[in-house]
């Protein structure tokens, strides 16, 4: 395997990070974010103090979004990431988006392959996931339907 797959997903949260009312979310995102790294097919996924500098910096790509919860990760394929996003906590979890996410502004994801090592950044995510709105999926770029589709071929 020369390649593994990059997913970048964001969303705004209706009220900022501290607020009561997306105690929920909060509270879940360190044990998702253990879970994902302990699930088979996980190679990387973006620190929490560089996200956080994503998210916050004037110069950056998300500092337009005030708000924002995003993840940026790198996984061996298709069939890993769709099994964590699918059968752990993180599905349970993401049952409550509607009531933390801004209606329409969540669930945002692309996934693009990258070459073994390579680890994206966040300009790099934002980047794929305009091309991807723009020209819709590809086997280069792709979103939630197209990895489904992926994963559940490869697991056949």
């Amino acid at each position: 395997m020369t390649h593994h797959l990059a997913e970048f997903n964001f969303g705004t949260l209706r009220y900022p990070w501290g607020d009561p009312r997306i105690v929920g979310f909060e509270d879940a995102v360190d044990q998702v974010n253990a879970i994902g790294a302990r699930s088979p097919g996980f190679v990387w996924r973006m620190p929490d103090d560089e996200m956080e500098f994503a998210q916050e910096d004037p110069a950056g790509s998300l500092y337009d979004r005030p708000n924002t919860a995003s993840t940026l990760s790198v996984w061996e394929d298709a069939g890993a990431l769709y099994r964590f996003v699918t059968k752990t906590l993180h599905a349970r979890i993401m049952k409550g988006a509607p009531d933390w996410f801004v209606p329409g502004d969540s669930g945002h994801l692309v996934c693009w392959r990258v070459p073994q090592g390579h680890r994206p950044d966040v300009a790099e995510g934002l980047a794929r996931w305009h091309v991807l709105q723009r020209q819709g999926e590809s086997e280069n770029i792709f979103g939630a339907n197209m990895l489904r589709r992926l994963a559940t071929q490869n697991a056949a």
